[in-house]
């Protein structure tokens, strides 16, 4: 069900932008990019019934809490990369996207590291009530274990964006 949410949010993200400029319906384009807050809905409420009918959490029960955080998180940002992209590149229109070099990309950088961080607490705040309400740790360590490697890359994601102030990204032709 992740893989087919996570397809269905593409697929989504695809027909907007292809309704929006091909076929030049900016109305019609914007309801199906914002039927991507649905898909999550829909993630959730599966998740949630598989957990309380009684089922062990998987990893694909974690993962599909990371994947609203990052949804949540992201969603605006990734979208808006797509649309800028898609309107380029397909339609032509509007300015090439910029590749960021030096302490502006190290800004931006540090931007999607606040994503992160939004999209962890959402995420890890999931896993944590689930934990918690099922309150049987042998059900629900794969939800634990996640959690801590989303931790550990959280941690791993916060040197990288510091890295690119002491080390700022070079502009390439």
């Amino acid at each position: 069900m992740i893989v087919a949410c996570e397809i269905g949010f593409w697929i989504v993200i695809g027909l907007g932008l292809f309704t929006r400029y091909v076929l030049r319906k900016k109305k019609l384009g914007l309801f199906f990019l914002a039927l991507t807050p649905l898909i999550d809905l829909i993630l959730l409420i599966i998740t949630g019934l598989d957990l309380y009918r009684g089922a062990t959490a998987t990893m694909a029960h974690a993962i599909a809490a990371v994947y609203i955080g990052v949804s949540i998180g992201f969603g605006k940002s990734m979208i808006q990369w797509a649309d800028e992209r898609f309107r380029y590149y397909y339609t032509k229109e509007g300015p090439k996207p910029i590749k960021l070099s030096g302490r502006d990309h190290s800004f931006q950088y540090l931007k999607g590291w606040g994503r992160h961080v939004l999209s962890y607490f959402i995420g890890a705040g999931l896993l944590a009530v689930v934990i918690y309400l099922i309150n049987d740790p042998s059900r629900t360590e794969a939800l634990f274990n996640v959690l801590r490697i989303w931790t550990i890359a959280l941690g791993v994601d916060l040197v990288i964006t510091i890295s690119y102030f002491i080390w700022p990204r070079k502009k390439t032709v």
